[in-house]
C-alpha cells in the first residue's frame, strides 16, 4: 500500500474536486457536489483545453485595425461551442416570421459595384425575408422589448447574397470574441432558466455595466424601436460596413438600409405588455395578413457610400460596429424597392430551415476588417451545420441558389445531390479540369486586395474607444416623449436587478451619455447618482493592459442631432393596413357606420365591428351587419384607432358595456386616435377622455369627421398625451 509521501499528486477533476469541488457550509455539514461540478469563483481562465487565456476581449487581428485571422484557435473554440449550445434551435433569433418577395432596382450601381442585381434595372430578383426576436425561445411572445432580426437572401444570378441585419443600424459589441458572452448574459440565467425573452435581469446588466462600448446599442434597445408596430413598420440596417466593388477595381465603404414605405412606428411599453397576453402572435399575425390582403409590405433599399480615400474623416471608426454614420454627414441614397408579395407555404420547410449567413456574397460586394463582422464570417456555417445536421444545408429547397452548382464537393448527412463520374479533385486530367474556376473578368468572385503590413495582435484600435458620443447624439436626437419612454425602460429594467452595485455602476454609464437622462434613473431607482463611471479591467481591457489606455476616450461630437434617428419624423402620411375598430351594437345608424367605414377602406385601412356579441347586429334600418369580434375577444391593444358611429340604441348599448368603455380609455391612455360622431358622445362622457385633446375627432358631419380621423389615424400616435404621465411607456 502506498504512503501519503509516495501518493503521485492529484490533477485534473481529482484536484479540482480537493480543492473547490467540497464546500464548507456555515453549518459545517459537508455537502459533496458531483465530480463534473465545476465553480468559477477565484479560477483562471482557460481553453476548453487547459491553456490559461490572457486575452478574453479581443480576437487576433492583423493589426489593431486589421483582419482577423484564421489562426486565432482561442476565437474559433468560444465561438464553434457557442454555436453548438442549442439543438436545434437557434441560439439567437429562435423565434422568427418569413415571407417571400422581390427586389427592383431604381437606377444601375455600375459606378461603385459589379454586383450584377445592382447593375441591371430590368431584372426582379427573388428575395426571402425572415424577421425575428433575438434574445427569446421559439414560444415567447412578438412583443418582447428586443433587437429584431432583418435577414434577406438575394437569389440572384451570381449566386445568393445574404444581407443579415437588424433593426437597429449598431451593436453591443465591437469584437466577436466577445458575442458568445453578450449572449450568454441576455438569456435566461442558466441557474433557474429565467426570465424568458427579457434583458431585466441581473446577468445582462452586470455584463452591459462592464462593457461601455454598449452604450449606444443600450439607448437603441430600450428606445421604442424595440417595440415595433408591425415588422412591416421598421428599418433594417447591414450594421457593419461592407465594400462595394466595380468593375474597375475601385473599392468603396457602404452601409446598408431598408426604409419601410409605411413609415417607423412603434407600440407604447404598457401597450406591448398588455399584447404579449392577448395576442404573443401578433408581428407574425401582422405580417401573415397584409400579404394575404393584397397590402404587400415594401422597404427601399437605400445605400451610404464612403470612398476609400475619406475612410478617416470622421470622428468615429467606420469598422466600429458601435457606431453609425448619420445621415446628416452621409445622405442615405434609396436605389431599390423590396416587395413582400408570398407568405410561405409550410413554414417549417421554409422560416424555419432557411440558413442565412453574411459570408454569402456576389461578385462587388465584399467585406471590411470590423472585428465583429469577422467573427460572424466563421460563425454562420459553424451554425448552420449543427443546427440542420450537416453539410448540405444548402440543398435545402428554401436554401438553394437559383443558379446551377458546380463543385468537388461530396457526400455528407442529407446529400441530394447525384454526383456522377469518378472524379471529385482538382486539378483532375480525367475530367478535362472540370469544373473549371472562373476569372475574375468572367464573373468569378476575387476578394478585394486591400494591403496589410502589421504585427499579429490582440488589441483594439483607439479609434474604437469613444464609447459615449453617439449614446449622447442618439438620445438628444429624440422628442420629449421618446426621451420619456427611454427614461422608463432603464428604469424598468434596472428596477428588476436585485444586486445594488451594478445598478450604481450602470448609472455611472449613464451619466457619461446624459445629465438629465441619469438623474431621472437614479430618481426612479431611489439611489444617488454617483459621481462618475468605474469601468473594471476585466469588463474592458485585456489583463495586462493598463487601466488609462483602455478607459473610454472622451469625444465632442460636432453633430448635436440627428433627425433620421428620431421616428418622431417617419413618415405620417398613410393609414394603409392600419386597423380600426368600430364600436357598434343593434340600432346603430346606418349612414354613421356606413360612411366613415368606407370612407377608411378606401384608402387602405382594414375595420373591424365589436358589439356586445357576435353574429349579427340590426342597423336602425333594419340591415343586418356581421360583428367580427365580440367584446370578449377584441382588445384596443390589437387596433390602430377606434370609432364609435351614431345611433340611439347602440350608443346605449355601448355606454352601458363595460368592456366598451375599458377599451376606449385603453385607446385613448395609449395616445390613439379617437372619433365619434356627435350623436355618441354619451359613449366618451362615460370614459376618461378629454374630448380637447389631440388625435379626439367627433363631428356630426360625416364628410369632415373621416377627413379629420384619416389625417390623425396617419399621425399614428399623439404622445403628448403622455405629458401628465398618466401611463407608462
Amino acid at each position: 500500500m502506498m504512503s501519503k509521501k509516495n501518493t503521485p499528486p492529484k490533477t485534473g477533476t481529482e484536484a479540482a474536486i480537493d480543492k473547490k469541488l467540497v464546500p464548507q457550509p456555515e453549518n459545517d455539514k459537508t455537502e459533496k457536489l458531483m465530480p463534473h461540478t465545476a465553480d468559477a469563483t477565484d479560477e483562471l481562465m482557460t481553453t476548453n483545453h487547459g491553456l490559461k487565456i490572457n486575452d478574453d476581449q479581443n480576437s487576433l487581428k492583423a493589426g489593431e485595425r486589421g483582419a482577423t485571422l484564421l489562426e486565432d484557435f482561442i476565437l474559433r473554440e468560444k465561438i464553434t461551442h457557442f454555436d453548438h449550445e442549442r439543438i436545434p434551435e437557434r441560439i439567437v433569433h429562435a423565434r422568427g416570421s418569413g415571407a417571400h418577395g422581390i427586389f427592383k432596382l431604381y437606377n444601375s450601381q455600375s459606378a461603385v459595384t459589379k454586383a450584377h442585381f445592382l447593375n441591371d434595372t430590368e431584372i426582379e430578383t427573388p428575395v426571402f425575408v425572415r424577421f425575428s426576436t433575438v434574445a427569446g425561445s421559439r414560444g415567447s411572445s412578438d412583443l418582447a422589448r428586443d433587437v429584431r432580426g432583418f435577414a434577406v437572401k438575394f437569389y440572384t444570378q451570381e449566386g445568393n447574397f445574404d444581407l443579415v441585419g437588424n433593426n437597429m443600424p449598431v451593436f453591443f459589441i465591437q469584437d466577436a470574441m466577445k458575442f458568445p458572452d453578450l449572449i450568454h448574459a441576455v438569456k435566461p440565467e442558466p441557474d433557474n432558466e429565467m426570465p424568458q425573452a427579457a434583458s431585466a435581469h441581473d446577468t445582462f446588466w452586470d455584463f452591459i455595466s462592464l462593457m461601455p462600448e454598449s452604450a449606444h446599442m443600450v439607448m437603441w434597445a430600450m428606445s421604442d424601436r424595440a417595440l415595433p408596430r408591425s415588422l412591416r413598420m421598421m428599418e433594417g440596417f447591414g450594421v457593419h460596413t461592407f465594400r462595394l466593388i466595380n468593375e474597375a477595381g475601385v473599392a468603396c465603404f457602404v452601409k446598408f438600409h431598408w426604409k419601410p414605405l409605411l413609415g417607423v412606428h412603434s407600440v407604447a411599453w404598457d401597450e406591448a405588455q398588455n399584447i404579449s397576453g392577448k395576442d404573443p402572435d401578433f408581428h407574425r399575425r401582422d405580417l401573415w395578413d397584409a400579404i394575404e390582403s393584397g397590402a404587400f409590405p415594401e422597404w427601399e433599399l437605400g445605400v451610404q457610400i464612403v470612398p476609400e480615400a475619406d475612410e478617416f474623416k470622421f470622428e468615429f471608426d467606420l469598422l466600429d460596429p458601435t457606431k453609425l454614420i448619420p445621415e446628416e454627414l452621409v445622405p442615405v441614397q434609396r436605389i431599390g424597392k423590396m416587395t413582400l408579395n408570398r407568405n410561405p407555404d409550410n413554414f417549417f420547410a421554409e422560416t424555419e430551415q432557411v440558413a442565412f449567413h453574411v459570408g454569402h456574397v456576389v461578385p462587388g460586394i465584399d467585406f471590411s476588417n470590423d472585428p465583429l463582422l469577422q467573427g460572424r464570417l466563421f460563425s454562420y456555417t459553424d451554425t448552420q451545420l449543427i443546427r440542420l445536421g450537416g453539410p448540405n444545408f444548402h440543398e435545402i429547397p428554401i436554401n438553394r441558389p437559383v443558379v446551377p452548382v458546380h463543385n468537388n464537393q461530396r457526400d455528407g448527412h442529407m446529400r441530394q445531390t447525384i454526383n456522377k463520374g469518378k472524379v471529385s479533385y482538382n486539378p483532375n486530367s480525367l475530367s478535362n479540369n472540370d469544373p473549371m474556376q472562373v476569372k475574375a473578368v468572367d464573373g468569378g468572385f476575387t476578394s478585394y486586395a486591400e494591403r496589410i503590413d502589421a504585427k499579429k495582435i490582440r488589441a483594439r484600435s483607439k479609434s474604437f474607444f469613444d464609447h459615449f458620443s453617439q449614446a449622447t447624439l442618439f438620445f438628444n436626437s429624440q422628442s420629449e416623449p421618446e426621451q420619456n419612454h427611454i427614461i422608463d425602460a432603464l428604469t424598468f429594467e434596472l428596477g428588476k436587478v436585485k444586486t445594488l452595485a451594478i445598478r450604481e455602476r450602470m448609472l455611472g454609464i449613464l451619466t457619461q451619455i446624459n445629465a438629465t437622462l441619469a438623474t431621472k434613473v437614479a430618481y426612479g431607482l431611489g439611489i444617488e447618482l454617483p459621481n462618475a463611471p468605474a469601468f473594471p479591467v476585466n469588463g474592458s481591457v485585456p489583463a495586462d493592459g493598463k487601466q488609462e489606455d483602455y478607459q473610454s476616450l472622451s469625444v465632442k461630437s460636432t453633430l448635436k442631432k440627428s433627425s433620421a434617428l428620431s421616428m418622431a419624423n417617419t413618415i405620417k402620411d398613410t393609414i394603409k393596413s392600419r386597423k380600426i375598430a368600430i364600436l357598434a351594437a343593434d340600432g346603430v345608424n346606418d349612414a354613421s357606420l356606413n360612411a366613415v367605414k368606407l370612407a377608411l377602406e378606401e384608402v387602405g385601412a382594414i375595420t373591424e365591428i365589436i358589439a356586445p356579441r357576435l353574429g349579427t347586429i340590426t342597423t336602425e334600418g333594419k340591415t343586418k351587419v356581421a360583428v367580427d369580434q365580440s367584446f370578449l375577444t377584441a382588445a384596443s391593444v390589437l387596433f390602430d384607432a377606434v370609432y364609435v358611429p351614431a345611433g340611439n340604441a347602440s350608443v346605449k348599448a355601448i355606454q352601458a358595456e363595460a368592456n366598451a368603455i375599458h377599451f376606449l380609455n385603453e385607446a385613448y391612455k395609449h395616445c390613439k386616435a379617437i372619433a365619434a360622431d356627435d350623436d355618441a358622445s354619451l359613449v366618451i362622457s362615460a370614459t376618461y377622455i378629454d374630448e380637447t385633446e389631440a388625435g379626439i375627432v367627433i363631428d356630426k358631419d360625416a364628410k369632415k369627421l373621416t377627413e379629420k380621423f384619416i389625417k390623425a389615424i396617419s399621425n399614428h400616435r399623439f404622445w403628448e398625451r403622455e405629458k401628465p404621465r398618466k401611463v407608462p411607456a
